[in-house]
């Protein structure tokens, strides 16, 4: 089970700017996100009715609490998106991966937590994916559509950053994500609703089976199903082992762009994909993991001779 959850979360949020890709721009993305907010935010707060964990919020807890909510959910996504649509799905996915290093920054400034050598080399593999990745379309295609949906790509995966150190903020105060996540849902709900108004957007749900299939996607599976697993995760494995996932990124998101046919294969795609990898995992630390897994799978061997 331990694995099916890992996969599934791997997976799941691994194709998760692809979704963004096929679901499109029927209706604008800041209604998309508000129905996907308003849904992921009601499945929470239904799940905290029924199951009253312990850790609720105090008053003191509520401005950590908004501050994720605005910035993991509301104006991460919303720039997320934007930069889905205006650029590509695997790029976006490339980007994001860079939260393994744009997160412990925000820790260290914020929280005054330590930043390791590491983090800062697998920030500078993984931009080096990102340029690779954009060379040819820069060198060939100059479009300044491609470049705003780089640059707000990477100011989303900046908020994500501000919002992980909130999130880490409220665990360190025992602080139950399903609390956390229901009420900064649905704060982050009501300010893409009020944005939505502010600018005049239609509000009506468009039933082509690509836009329903793609918001239930992102809204059951990636922003409940998939919390709940890597949730169950963290309690299992712990939060480092479960982070490595995100190392795998921008592989899934790559080979998932190119079969959907937005992006074309080459020598780019691959080496940016796979910088983007290398980066996240040498931030991660994961090299070091894997290498102290096998001596004590050794020493384990040894001592049953």
């Amino acid at each position: 089970m331990r694995t099916f959850m890992y996969i599934f979360c791997l997976m799941v949020w691994g194709l998760n700017f692809i979704a963004v890709k096929i679901q499109g721009t029927p209706v604008s993305l800041e209604v998309s996100l508000t129905y996907r907010l308003f849904g992921a935010a009601l499945l929470f707060i239904i799940l905290a009715i029924f199951t009253r964990p312990k850790g609720f919020p105090k008053r003191k807890d509520l401005f950590p609490i908004i501050t994720f909510g605005i910035c993991n959910f509301a104006l991460s996504y919303l720039f997320l998106y934007y930069g889905t649509i205006w650029s590509n799905a695997a790029l976006v996915t490339l980007i994001f991966s860079l939260k393994t290093v744009l997160t412990p920054i925000s820790l260290k400034i914020f929280l005054k937590e330590k930043l390791e050598p590491r983090i800062l080399i697998g920030g500078i593999i993984g931009l080096m994916g990102v340029v690779v990745m954009v060379y040819p379309i820069l060198a060939h295609d100059f479009a300044i559509n491609y470049i705003k949906g780089i640059c707000i790509a990477l100011l989303g995966t900046m908020l994500t950053s501000i919002g992980d150190a909130s999130s880490a903020r409220n665990a360190k105060h025992n602080l139950n994500p399903v609390y956390s996540n229901s009420l900064g849902g649905a704060v982050a709900a009501v300010l893409l609703l009020i944005i939505s108004i502010f600018q005049g957007q239609e509000f009506y749900l468009p039933t082509t089976p690509s836009y329903i299939g793609a918001l239930l996607y992102l809204t059951v599976v990636a922003s409940f199903a998939a919390w709940m697993f890597y949730l169950n995760l963290v309690k299992q494995i712990g939060a480092a082992i479960s982070s490595y996932m995100v190392a795998l990124f921008p592989a899934i998101g790559g080979v998932a762009s190119v079969l959907i046919g937005e992006s074309e294969p080459s020598i780019y795609l691959v080496f940016g994909c796979l910088l983007g990898c290398l980066g996240a995992a040498v931030a991660l630390n994961f090299f070091q993991y894997i290498t102290r897994l096998g001596m004590n799978k050794r020493v384990a061997e040894g001592g049953t001779r």
